[in-house]
């Protein structure tokens, strides 16, 4: 009789989730109703969203002719609709610039849900940044409210006398993509008084955790453009799912040991070949189920959108691909059990000529084989 097989389920589809509950998310309702950018111009032109400090947060409409898609610190298209913000959180002088969103509703005390943006590093920052925060809060925050440093980073003891609570960047990662938006998501459990989030860099020049990315730039600063917020509620039924593990029991036919099956979760950094912290927990269940069925051995994939040079983008799925193996065997897998390989970027699953298929391109993928 065959023996059942475990198998990642890599292929699941993505959880839905509810109602985004962030007022005007994306910014498309502005007071103007006009085509126009203004500079310094986001606290009084944006329904249902605000600057939590004095700084000067800039809003852009990309159906803009002159300062749209293209403005002073480099280009960038909106993630959704046509408007997205633009904000310093670095520069050498600790100014800080935030965003401040509403809820439609008070969140439901030990509902969990889901938080989302997306951020780009603007053109002509010299720094990115891995210390970017969400500040949850039960009231509306209050410029210069019991400081001085009015256009400084805000200390949330003294911005607000309600409740509040800071949710930093789970994934450990720079976020320095120029060319794209990236996602910044993460879950959390509510509390039951959250009315309000600000978004920005709370931490000063000196704790603030940053990488070089235009060495021989004349100014020091970080601008960031910010679009497409999310705060949604996960429906219990999907809670109960996080929960359970990856895992699951199939019979052999249903699923063959040759069979390609691409990775969700692990992911690099734009142009690197380090693993993330988040990729790690789907490798390690991929090397239980090898350690659990040593008749396998595996194949690692690694692959490129057509971004670069061909000669760089092989070279960069060689070592993603590489970073994967390297990781397992320390784990403790075989040497003899696993083998890389990258394919650059000859091996497209969708189309290079928009972000999301990149996105679908830029992939680690493996096949499981039957020892004979």
């Amino acid at each position: 009789m065959k023996q059942p097989i475990v198998l990642l389920l890599l292929l699941c589809g993505f959880i839905s989730i509810g109602q985004n509950l962030v007022l005007n998310p994306s910014f498309e309702d502005h007071r103007t109703k006009h085509c126009i950018s203004i500079l310094g111009g986001f606290n009084i032109h944006i329904t249902n969203w605000s600057i939590p400090n004095y700084g000067s947060t800039d809003f852009f409409d990309t159906c803009e002719e002159i300062m749209g898609g293209r403005n002073y610190n480099g280009v960038q298209e909106a993630k959704a609709g046509t408007t997205y913000a633009g904000m310093y959180l670095f520069t050498d002088k600790n100014y800080r610039e935030y965003v401040q969103g509403e809820l439609s509703k008070t969140l439901i005390k030990g509902k969990k849900y889901k938080m989302t943006f997306y951020l780009s590093l603007a053109d002509k920052s010299s720094y990115a940044l891995k210390d970017i925060q969400v500040l949850i809060t039960e009231e509306k925050l209050k410029p210069c409210h019991h400081s001085n440093a009015c256009d400084k980073a805000i200390k949330p003891s003294k911005a607000t006398e309600g409740k509040f609570k800071m949710y930093s960047n789970p994934d450990n990662i720079y976020f320095s993509n120029k060319e794209s938006w990236m996602a910044y998501t993460f879950e959390f459990t509510a509390e039951g008084y959250e009315n309000y989030f600000s978004i920005g860099n709370f931490y000063r020049n000196a704790k603030t955790k940053k990488e070089d990315v235009l060495s021989n730039s004349p100014f020091l600063f970080s601008y960031y453009y910010i679009d497409d917020v999310s705060i949604e509620p996960l429906k219990k039924e999907e809670e109960e799912n996080i929960k359970k593990e990856t895992l699951k029991t199939v019979e052999e036919p249903t699923i063959k040991t040759n069979e390609i099956y691409t990775f969700k979760n692990v992911l690099f950094d734009f142009d690197k070949a380090d693993l993330l912290v988040v990729s790690k927990e789907e490798l390690n269940q991929l090397y239980k189920h090898l350690e659990a069925n040593l008749t396998l051995n595996v194949e690692i994939y690694g692959h490129t959108d057509t971004i670069g040079l061909e000669t760089q983008n092989q070279e960069l799925s060689e070592q993603r691909a590489k970073a994967v193996s390297d990781y397992l065997i320390e784990k403790g897998l075989d040497v003899t059990r696993i083998t890389s390989f990258g394919f650059g970027s000859t091996e497209p699953i969708s189309t290079n000529d928009t972000e999301e298929g990149r996105q679908l391109n830029r992939r680690v993928a493996f096949k499981l084989i039957e020892i004979r």
